[in-house]
């Protein structure tokens, strides 16, 4: 019964960290950089949902989880357009620099972030309303599960399930793969680069602010450090899988999730960050290109 009760929970947690590693990877595809303000923008989904919330409640004077939705649309809106922002200024510019200016400029970008949210929002922790979470719990096997699990895990597969098959059916999808491994040949076969970069900072800061809503929501409180720690776990989730690797991410924030949990529930909760960074550094020890392999690896 403990061990799937721990599942349950490390699916949950590993579908949060699958959401966010899935912002890294795409980027890291398309540029091969490593968008550390990613994180951030993850955790200004959670503050500008609570804010649209608020403002959604105030409008139709009744606490209800259907305030939810046009939150999450606007959260989602709202941080995409953040996220072209981010690299029409901080990053466009550098992409002849070199690798050390973009990263630089993404760390910037990332506490300059992280200080708008404490200082507009304060440091202290924030909570969400009351009465637009789903209440209720369900027995299965023993084990025990919310209702408000069962729709955040409902929602993010159906999240990452959208993003595969866009990157795999659709043109932009192709357009997208095909920058990932030549930015050069991609422009000779008519490929506009610019606006897959852009298509590409438009998905994974909308679906990182969608994440972090939802993460505010599961466990109703949170502060500005919030993308810094699931920002570096997700990090470590698109690590595992193989970064440039869509698939990759996800299976590495799922593995990520469980055995973090297991070790959690087996050992002691103050294990769970020793346990991720050590697969971090195993990982890039034993399999640097991650489980499934990174995409991009040959061009390093």
């Amino acid at each position: 019964m403990q061990f799937l009760q721990q599942m349950i929970n490390g699916i949950t947690i590993g579908a949060f960290y699958s959401l966010v590693a899935l912002g890294y990877t795409m980027v890291y595809g398309v540029l091969k950089l490593i968008n550390f303000a990613h994180g951030d923008l993850f955790m200004w989904g959670a503050y500008l949902g609570l804010t649209s919330l608020n403002v959604v409640l105030a409008l139709v004077a009744q606490a209800s989880p259907w305030a939810i939705v046009p939150s999450v649309v606007a959260v989602l809106v709202t941080v995409a357009v953040a996220g072209v922002a981010v690299e029409r200024v901080a990053y466009r510019p550098l992409r002849s620099a070199g690798r050390l200016a973009p990263v630089i400029s993404a760390l910037g970008v990332a506490f300059i972030l992280e200080s708008l949210a404490r200082n507009i929002y304060g440091a202290s922790y924030r909570t969400y309303p009351n009465g637009v979470a789903l209440a209720g719990r369900v027995e299965w096997g023993g084990a025990h599960f919310s209702v408000m699990q069962a729709v955040v895990l409902a929602i993010s597969f159906l999240l990452m399930g959208a993003l595969y098959l866009f990157v795999q059916r659709t043109r932009i999808g192709t357009a997208m793969r095909a920058v990932s491994l030549d930015h050069d040949t991609s422009k000779l076969m008519g490929i506009d680069v610019n606006r897959i970069i852009a298509v590409v900072f438009i998905i994974g800061p909308g679906l990182g602010g969608v994440a972090g809503m939802i993460v505010a929501l599961y466990y109703g409180s949170f502060d500005f450090t919030l993308g810094w720690a699931f920002g570096l776990k997700a990090f470590i989730a698109a690590i595992l899988g193989g970064i440039g690797n869509i698939p990759g991410a996800m299976i590495g924030g799922m593995l990520l999730g469980i055995i973090e949990t297991l070790g959690a529930g087996y050992l002691s909760p103050q294990w769970k960050d020793v346990i991720a960074y050590a697969i971090l550094i195993l990982i890039l020890i034993f399999r640097p290109t991650g489980l499934l392999g990174e995409r991009v690896a040959e061009k390093l």
